[in-house]
């Protein structure tokens, strides 16, 4: 379900692939039978590719992770998180335009 430089963030790898990543990390909290998470994959897929070695693009499958799910208060989906330095800046819940996200993440990138 996913491009081929997005990655996979589950409840095991969470802490580090993302909260201890050294680069701002874009996650994608999804399940496959969210209609509108599956509209928004292609978007997260190519983000993944526009900045692969600048910033780390990923999906979490909440049905499948549930204890990270939890831990960040989903309740929608998709919500899309964005991190920095282990700390979230930035959130979206539901299909978003690529620019949202490539504005924020540029921000951090500077």
């Amino acid at each position: 379900m996913a491009g081929p430089d997005t990655k996979t963030f589950t409840d095991d790898s969470f802490e580090t692939e993302v909260v201890k990543s050294n680069q701002p990390v874009l996650v994608d909290f999804w399940a496959d039978w969210c209609m509108p998470c599956r509209a928004l994959g292609p978007t997260i897929d190519e983000l993944a590719t526009e900045y692969k070695g600048k910033a780390k693009v990923g999906k979490v499958d909440t049905d499948a992770n549930q204890n990270t799910a939890v831990k960040f208060s989903i309740q929608s989906i998709p919500t899309i998180m964005l991190f920095n330095g282990g700390q979230m800046v930035k959130r979206w819940i539901g299909v978003t335009p690529k620019k949202d996200f490539k504005a924020a993440i540029d921000a951090i990138l500077g």
